[in-house]
């Protein structure tokens, strides 16, 4: 994504179930578990990049003695700093305990994290500082072991206030910013009130289901309780991903299946379990587990952008469905070059867009090869090897047109220096390109701003020389805010708001904007502004291929003279490719919870009232 957006949080789970002394006879190390669990976070290492952390628990601790560990970071390699301190306790505890791993329960004793439950987070952060306080997973410690409490997860709640009022937090107003504290001390309340009524012996699937269906947003999040229990739930619309895989030895869950087939060479997809909408996985302290309901599955929305581009493209159902996305694009592509595949070259930027790429060269494959066909049957037989040749021997033109400079750093901050300084982040391939002949045909995976496109890309495709440019989008047109994981909260982020809002204007129609923010000026003072998406009528009389227009005008710098065209996928297409994943209210506007209304609407109030950099939840 050329654009810079946040990504998601990414979750890492392991229960062991045998003994540390299994495993040690088996793979001939007790580390096997904090192994597992540095790879299943750097598989997933493209969800974060601005910290990490691990929680452990270990099971059958002496009373008085330490079972909940905890570590963080907010290095630039958070994940190896955090396995690169628990290495180094580990070579400093073997300086006074000779062949201590050959004695498993002894270096359980010695080692701080390795503890037979294990939680592992990467974080993206959408709001707050980027201090390691920030950082997941947060703890709740008490003396007993059932009070104490480990939570991280990956979601945007919209309702944290209410959270925290409902159960009349004592946090300072500084920490009331945090939904995963607000997460936390629901879940801690319930807990207590658990323990008060029944003491020790809490029922974790009852405890969930008092607390889950108040949450408001998209969410997969795990816990690690004192007493050797844990739980991994996932929201009632499964708008963020989870999934588990179980064996004799391990119960292990992640955001992204790829990573859990990776790391434990799990031959197929299906042995790698997708945790429905609504459920949580809880595993008991003998290490069994099981899978419950713990709020009403509702209209599965399962986000679009962990198809698009989150998630890895590992996956072979999501490798498939990008490849899908860009098949889907090549029809219109080849009208806006009409057909003329010798003058036209294929590319994308970045390269995550490569899968997307490789599906719409592959379209354009496919009307060549029919041409052929059609061309070799009309000359019936009337032709000679040279011509035969030359029709059989046409390829569709690819080339490598970006290359990103990962070195480069923009150090200043002064917008036209900056801006200079931006226009070198990508590095062209030179002489690809004939001048005035080409068209360049470039993919990626979404446009959410335009400002990379308009600062740097337009202008470096624009130093080739082609005879014009096509953009295109394997997603369809972001225009308004989520609120549910990714950190789009402002109106004047949407490049396709401004298109709508300048065509709004050009049309003599600006008046629109006036009554539908008086419109939700009204819904706000009867506190009805969750119950309907103002912002849609915004967009309403204009088509998608009007807009598309538009945002091709406000992207082309005013000196560059080349024709540029952008060309987006449609919503039917992308739900054609991504069947499972139809969340799509950054497409359409339709949120699937009360909250993400609220959101798109107290935005729009925002950027009518000024408050363009204010965020709406």
């Amino acid at each position: 994504m050329s654009d810079a957006i946040q990504h998601e949080c990414g979750l890492a789970f392991i229960r062991l179930r045998k003994p540390f002394e299994y495993y040690y006879e088996k793979y001939g190390t007790v580390l096997y578990g904090l192994n597992k669990l540095y790879l299943l976070m750097e598989k997933q290492h493209n969800r974060g990049q601005d910290g990490a952390g691990i929680a452990t628990v270990k099971l059958d601790v002496k009373p008085g003695y330490p079972f909940m560990y905890r570590l963080r970071s907010i290095q630039n390699q958070a994940i190896a700093d955090i396995f690169s301190q628990i290495s180094a306790q580990i070579e400093e505890v073997k300086k006074y305990h000779a062949n201590i791993d050959e004695h498993p329960e002894y270096m359980k004793g010695h080692i701080d994290y390795l503890g037979e439950l294990m939680l592992g987070h990467l974080r993206y952060g959408t709001q707050g500082k980027n201090v390691v306080e920030s950082c997941h997973p947060y703890v709740k410690n008490h003396t007993t072991p059932v009070l104490n409490l480990a939570l991280a997860g990956n979601f945007n709640l919209v309702n944290k206030k209410e959270l925290f009022d409902l159960i009349g937090s004592s946090r300072p107003s500084e920490t009331r910013t945090s939904d995963l504290a607000a997460m936390l001390d629901i879940i801690y309340h319930f807990i207590n009130k658990a323990v008060e009524q029944d003491g020790s012996n809490i029922d974790v699937a009852a405890i969930l289901k008092k607390c889950v269906h108040l949450f408001d947003g998209g969410f997969t999040f795990g816990g690690l309780i004192g007493n050797g229990s844990s739980f991994i739930v996932r929201d009632g619309h499964g708008i963020r991903p989870a999934y588990y895989y179980v064996d004799d030895e391990v119960i292990v869950a992640a955001s992204e299946r790829a990573a859990i087939r990776t790391v434990f060479n799990v031959p197929e997809n299906n042995m790698v379990h997708e945790l429905l909408p609504g459920f949580a996985l809880i595993t008991r302290k003998d290490g069994s587990y099981y899978t419950e309901e713990v709020v009403k599955p509702g209209e599965r929305k399962a986000c679009s952008f962990e198809r698009i581009y989150f998630s890895r493209g590992s996956d072979e159902e999501i490798y498939n469905e990008r490849k899908a996305l860009g098949y889907h694009l090549s029809k219109k592509v080849l009208e806006l070059v009409d057909y003329d595949l010798k003058n036209t070259i294929f590319s994308f930027i970045p390269n995550t867009a490569e899968s997307a790429f490789y599906g719409m060269v592959k379209g354009a494959e496919d009307y060549l090869n029919q041409i052929k066909v059609q061309r070799i049957q009309s000359w019936k037989g009337d032709y000679d090897e040279e011509k035969l040749a030359d029709m059989v021997n046409r390829r569709i033109r690819m080339e490598k047109i970006a290359i990103k400079d990962v070195k480069l750093r923009t150090f200043i901050t002064e917008d036209r220096s900056r801006n200079e300084m931006v226009q070198h982040v990508y590095d062209i391939t030179y002489g690809t390109v004939r001048k005035g002949v080409d068209t360049l045909v470039v993919i990626d995976d979404s446009i959410v701003r335009g400002t990379t496109l308009k600062e740097s890309i337009i202008r470096m495709l624009a130093r080739l020389e082609p005879k014009a440019i096509i953009i295109v989008s394997s997603a369809p047109q972001i225009r308004y805010p989520d609120c549910y994981g990714i950190d789009m909260s402002r109106m004047k982020e949407f490049v396709a708001f401004r298109a709508a809002r300048e065509l709004l204007i050009e049309n003599g129609k600006e008046n629109l904007l006036q009554e539908l923010f008086d419109e939700c000026k009204e819904l706000k003072r009867n506190n009805r502004l969750h119950t309907k998406n103002v912002v849609k009528e915004v967009y309403h009389p204009f088509s998608a291929e009007e807009i598309s227009d538009k945002i091709a005008e406000i992207i082309t710098p005013e000196d560059i003279k080349i024709p540029v065209k952008v060309v987006f996928q449609t919503i039917e297409d992308l739900h054609e490719c991504c069947p499972k994943n139809l969340g799509d209210w950054y497409f359409t506007g339709d949120y699937p919870t009360p909250g993400g209304v609220r959101a798109v609407n107290t935005a729009f109030l925002n950027f009518m009232q000024g408050r363009v950099d204010e965020r709406s939840y």
